[in-house]
């Protein structure tokens, strides 16, 4: 009988989809230069014949890209556009054939399906909805772990750490915040700005928490650009020398109503945004922004629903990935 890619995997102590992108020779994947030299070395001891998955064009599997927004909304916020490519990059090199199905189409789901990537916030009862389709699911940022479901998260709180720090050390200690809010399309649930609470400690720890100096808007361009006027009305010459500000279209706004009140940025007011999309670049001056990986959450939401789907011992899993700041010219460097 001719040796498996499961062979291989349960000899070299790892999953089925490691040893695949192992020999394919994936350069994305993320193991040891061990790891991959004894891969190759079990595989020639099984004898084991390998057919490269670029000779074929034909797709093994069909998973649903279930996306909470609208294709619009998406237009208007790139960083759920930059996880759908990760997950389609990462799809194609593995023979998935991806079926986009937004929030309102979830009952459409009609053909065969192998498994679901869910990219957004979901009440309960569209995970119920989900649920029903297929067991093989992945939660990409939703914090599904609790209830025995995959999910790939960003690290928010060392990123906010990481900016209040920054901060700090440039001497700026009057931070304000412009955050956010939103509720799932169904409007069952509100999902809290998981950026608050950790600006909120980190600032209570360095002593200079204002809640005056924090206000909500909804991560739209429109609702930052009035919050900051908000601020600007409010605070008067107590406004804060620095802004963290939630996402790129939120910054951006806030930057436009900085402008019109002639007041000067990065000389009176820095700004530090978070998930740095192309759109950090395009505003003037540029925006300093904390970096997410959304391709590889996407990338690695696929891994995990491989996983789901070849390994009988598949364990849930709760991977949360790193940020990183890139500081630009709305901060003073």
């Amino acid at each position: 009988m001719a040796a498996t890619l499961k062979d291989i995997a349960e000899k070299a102590g790892v999953s089925t989809a490691t040893v695949s992108r192992v020999l394919n020779r994936d350069s994305t994947l993320s193991v040891t230069k061990n790891t991959r030299d004894m891969i190759f070395l079990i595989a020639k001891q099984l004898n084991y014949k390998h057919t490269s998955k670029k000779s074929g064009t034909s797709f093994q599997k069909r998973l649903a890209l279930v996306q909470w927004y609208s294709e619009s909304k998406e237009q208007d916020d790139l960083y759920y556009m930059m996880i759908r490519e990760g997950i389609e990059e990462r799809s194609q090199s593995q023979r998935f054939d991806v079926v986009r199905v937004f929030h309102n189409q979830i009952s459409d789901i009609k053909n065969y399906i192998n498994g679901i990537i869910a990219v957004g916030k979901f009440s309960d009862e569209q995970v119920t909805a989900l649920s029903e389709l297929t067991d093989k699911i992945v939660f990409i940022d939703d914090d599904q772990f609790s209830e025995g479901r995959d999910c790939v998260l960003t690290d928010f709180s060392k990123g906010v750490h990481r900016v209040v720090d920054y901060f700090f050390d440039k001497g700026i200690k009057d931070i304000g915040l412009i955050y956010g809010e939103e509720q799932t399309t169904d409007h069952l649930r509100i999902i809290k700005d998981p950026r608050y609470n950790p600006f909120k400690q980190v600032m209570q720890e360095k002593k200079s928490f204002d809640k005056s100096v924090c206000f909500k808007g909804d991560y739209t361009k429109e609702s930052g650009y009035k919050q900051m006027n908000h601020a600007i009305k409010e605070l008067g010459a107590n406004l804060p020398h620095a802004f963290f500000i939630s996402n790129d279209p939120m910054a951006a706004g806030a930057l436009q109503a900085l402008q019109e009140h002639n007041i000067k940025v990065p000389d009176r007011v820095s700004i530090f945004s978070f998930n740095n999309s192309s759109l950090a670049s395009f505003v003037t001056p540029e925006l300093s922004s904390v970096s997410v990986a959304t391709r590889m959450m996407g990338r690695t939401a696929v891994d995990l629903l491989i996983d789901q789907l070849e390994d009988k011992d598949h364990v849930t899993a709760r991977i949360e990935l790193d940020t990183k700041l890139v500081c630009r010219k709305s901060t003073i460097n």
